[in-house]
Order: structure tokens, then C-alpha cells, then sequence
């Protein structure tokens, strides 16, 4: 077959069946491509419906509205609430945290065990001990501030145990008398 189109681009020569066989390769091909195609429109169809199910696109607006406006509330309380949490850990700082309680005789068999020594101490060390001294014949109590757990006045043994249990130091003799206390 000789076709005045195919001697005006030099292809004059050619055997159309092959240019047939071209084109059905190149429809096949077309085909599978359209059927892959048509495959991932289904799929995004569905997940489409699935996500507008039960709601028109105004609803859904609204919906994305709502998170929107509920994320900012939770946010503020958020922000809100950490602020409190850092004045509460401000405020807490200069609360007694630590305690140190030591019972002791004070006059060897003539007083009882009565007498103790009690050191209340914030997170810096800061805070005062108790000294309650019981004889048969009354009860005299001391007071001594402690700053940075070191005190300007002379302290008794019982009063530094005292500060010592409340800042966590332990003694030697301390851990020996644990069971006596």
C-alpha cells in the first residue's frame, strides 16, 4: 500500500501492519494505564465518602471550626495552668520540707526519754530547731534559727542530729541509735 502521507514524511516504504501492531500496543497500554487510574479514583472516592459521611461540607466546617476552637481553650488552659504550677513550685520553696525529730534523755534516768530536739528546714536549708528540755521539775524550750542548715548560736548534740536527719546527713552513731528514736 502506498500512501501519499507516509511518502511525505519518509515512510513510504513502510509495511502498514506494523504501524497497526504499534497502535494496538500503544492501546493496550493506554488501557492498563486507564484501569490503574480508574483503581486510585474508586479508592479516593470511598475514603472521600467514609470522610464525608453523615455530614455536608458546612457541618464539616463547623466540625474543623470546633477543633480549631477547642485546641486555643485547651492551649490557654494549658499555659494557664503551667503558670500556676510554676508559682506553687515559687511558693513551695520557702515551705518546711524537711524535718528532724530526736527523742533524748535529757538528765540520764531522771527526766525520761521526754526531751527532743526538732529541726524544720525549707529546700535551702532555712528554718529554726526546737529544743525541749523535760526535767521532774519542768519543761524549758529553746529556739535557734538555722539559715543554709549552719546556726550563729552553739548548738547541743541532740539539736545538730537534729538539723543533720532533716537535711539527710547521717551520722555514724546515728545510724546505730535509728532504732532508739
Amino acid at each position: 500500500m502506498n500512501s501519499p502521507l507516509l511518502n511525505s514524511i519518509g515512510l513510504g516504504s513502510l509495511d502498514i501492519a506494523y504501524v497497526l501492531i504499534a497502535l494496538i500496543v500503544c492501546i493496550i497500554i493506554l488501557l492498563v494505564l486507564l484501569i490503574v487510574e480508574f483503581n486510585k479514583i474508586n479508592l479516593l472516592t470511598k475514603r472521600y465518602n467514609k470522610f464525608m459521611a453523615g455530614a455536608n461540607g458546612r457541618s464539616l466546617e463547623k466540625k474543623l471550626g470546633e477543633l480549631i476552637d477547642n485546641q486555643a481553650m485547651i492551649n490557654s488552659l494549658l499555659e494557664k495552668n503551667n503558670k500556676e504550677i510554676r508559682e506553687l513550685f515559687k511558693r513551695n520553696k520557702n515551705n518546711f520540707q524537711k524535718i528532724g525529730l530526736v527523742k533524748y534523755d535529757a538528765f540520764n534516768a531522771m527526766g525520761g526519754n521526754m526531751s527532743f530536739a526538732l529541726a524544720l528546714l525549707d529546700e535551702n536549708n532555712n528554718g529554726f530547731v526546737i529544743n525541749s528540755v523535760h526535767s521532774t521539775t519542768g519543761c524549758f524550750v529553746y529556739n535557734k534559727r538555722i539559715m543554709g542548715g549552719q546556726c550563729k548560736a552553739s548548738l547541743g548534740p541532740e539539736e545538730q542530729r537534729a538539723i543533720n536527719k532533716a537535711m539527710g546527713i547521717k551520722a555514724k552513731k546515728e545510724s546505730e541509735d535509728e532504732g532508739n528514736d
